[in-house]
């Protein structure tokens, strides 16, 4: 009894479940903006075809059979340049494990951000270390709640990386005249966006300015930091992967 109760426990909450289509993911997944693991398949214009790797436990997933499919990831925020994608080939390995943040819907792929591995415990965004290197330029998620913090805070952190691409001449930026170019146009965008009443306004336009911090600005914003790479470890995601779908079993 005890056994078949975990069994029918596991198939409510699709606790083994492998999703191969953006429309088989639930709702408050992408709510929820879960983070779930993939397995590289291979890189493509259009994006990242990855390979879902549900939960394993060791009786229920050895007993239950997987369906065969990839979901295709796109890189959210980020337009990636042709030496981007080049980029991209080189450096990730087919078959190779990746954390990919449920964002958004976008017709048959999704709109997510992407975390590799980097040692044990912590994890680099790879939106994030395109934007470094002057390998793409940031756009705005449109698919996202625009009043929402997920979609400040990713847009705040995508920015703050492109900056220093600009400030370093890195990639795209190395010629004076597109950086020029560009900032003029990025000032106006954001300044547009930026002028509507949000609550996350002036944090953002604080944290975005390094001159104006004090000691505590700094040592809170590298603390902060510090949070965000070991809640973003292996062992972490896994743990929240799982709490995400017993919540949904419950609902």
């Amino acid at each position: 009894m005890a056994v078949a109760g975990v069994l029918l426990l596991a198939r409510s909450i699709k606790l083994t479940s492998k999703f191969i289509s953006p429309s088989e993911i639930p709702k408050e997944f992408i709510k929820n903006n879960v983070k779930l693991r993939g397995r590289l398949h291979r890189v493509t214009e259009k994006g990242l075809e990855l390979e879902h790797i549900p939960i394993h436990i060791p009786l229920i997933s050895s007993w239950r059979k997987q369906p065969c499919g990839v979901l295709l990831i796109k890189l959210a925020g980020v337009e990636l340049t042709e030496a981007g994608h080049l980029w991209l080939r080189k450096e990730l390995k087919p078959f190779q494990v990746l954390w990919f943040q449920l964002l958004a819907r976008d017709n048959s792929s999704l709109l997510c951000c992407l975390l590799v591995n980097r040692g044990m415990y912590f994890t680099v965004s790879l939106n994030e270390e395109i934007l470094r290197r002057g390998l793409g330029k940031t756009i705005l998620i449109k698919e996202l709640d625009h009043n929402s913090r997920v979609y400040w805070t990713i847009h705040k952190n995508l920015l703050k990386a492109e900056l220093k691409a600009i400030r370093r001449g890195e990639g795209i930026w190395k010629e004076d005249t597109e950086k020029s170019s560009y900032i003029e146009k990025y000032k106006g965008s954001w300044r547009e966006i930026w002028s509507k009443d949000h609550s996350f306004k002036r944090r953002l336009l604080w944290e975005l300015d390094p001159k104006r911090k004090s000691f505590y600005e700094r040592l809170k914003s590298q603390c902060e930091k510090c949070k965000d790479k070991l809640s973003n470890s292996g062992f972490m995601l896994k743990v929240r992967e799982f709490l995400s779908r017993v919540k949904l079993g419950k609902r």
